[in-house]
């Protein structure tokens, strides 16, 4: 058994910031957090998944992006420091989120913090977007990193993955099918064709035909602050898409209890079993509690235990 800790959107608190830095998006960004997000997030909160899963000890642990706001230069630096103390680059992978490239910035002075983070495998920390998609294997499993995170106009939280991006991607998700492994895809915007036009994945469509030939056992997402369960047509059955709340969720937002998904992969016959543990926010605060749990099973539908 393979166990991964699935998390997203901690959306850490923001500092204070100077006049210079509020120009164009940023500005309405930075007010809608002061008047509604911090309300929303909170830092406690997100202490109490964090906490959960240092107890679970997972054997991997998958950030899909959304860790800072309004991409302020003191907000990466938060966030990497935030990171060393969620876990080292070996232990931990990150995407980028919309609010991760909420504006263009200097990479260095940004995503280029978490490099290491960033990274797949025998790759030097990343130092451009051009490092995705990116693969990691562990054990018996493959992640691969997608970026979403694009700079969009305001008012705007969909996201790209592009042609190039999405072709790359096919490529390397058909060698891992070929060695046998558990082909876990991990990207910020729900890769569905359903979602608002203002928040959606604008070449949602690419990608679910890109899974539709080649597949993939499971997709990881985050975006919408919430758990939810989709599916896509894969060549050899659906492909869950599985969302995941808010790691910094407020108790009684409008999101729900702040959660994390804890992921057991197991091989099963020529496939493989995934189940899904849902773990919400305790009322104490203190760590989490059992909040549902979700089945599947390659190349069949998924089920929901009791």
């Amino acid at each position: 058994m393979f166990t991964l800790a699935h998390l997203s959107d901690p959306h850490l608190p923001m500092p204070q910031a100077r006049v210079l830095d509020l120009l164009g998006k940023r500005a309405t960004g930075y007010y809608n957090w002061w008047r509604n997000r911090v309300q929303l997030h909170r830092p406690e909160a997100l202490a109490g998944i964090v906490a959960d899963i240092r107890a679970q000890k997972p054997d991997h642990i998958a950030l899909t992006g959304d860790l800072v706001n309004i991409s302020l230069p003191d907000e990466f630096a938060r966030a990497s420091k935030w990171l060393e103390g969620l876990g080292t680059p070996a232990q931990v992978t990150v995407i980028p989120g919309n609010h991760d490239v909420y504006v263009a910035t200097r990479w260095r002075e940004s995503l280029g913090l978490w490099g290491a983070y960033i990274a797949g495998d025998g790759q030097k920390p990343a130092n451009d977007f051009s490092v995705f998609p990116t693969l990691r294997r562990r054990g018996p499993v493959a992640l691969v990193g997608l970026n979403s995170g694009v700079p969009k106009p305001p008012l705007l939280a969909t996201g790209t993955l592009g042609e190039a991006q999405i072709a790359a991607a096919e490529k390397l998700l058909a060698e891992l099918g070929r060695e046998g492994l558990c082909r876990v895809v991990l990207i910020h915007h729900p890769p569905l064709t359903t979602e608002s036009r203002f928040k959606r994945l604008t070449d949602a469509a690419a990608f679910q035909a890109m899974i539709r030939r080649v597949g993939c056992e499971i997709v990881l997402h985050g975006h919408n602050h919430r758990s939810e369960v989709a599916r896509i047509a894969g060549p050899h059955g659906a492909v869950p898409v599985v969302g995941v709340t808010s790691a910094s969720a407020a108790p009684g937002s409008k999101y729900g209890r702040a959660r994390y998904h804890l992921i057991g992969i197991e091989r099963e016959g020529a496939g493989w079993r995934i189940g899904v543990d849902i773990r919400a926010l305790a009322a104490d605060g203190s760590g989490c509690e059992p909040d549902g749990r979700l089945v599947f099973n390659s190349g069949a539908p998924a089920a929901l235990a009791a």
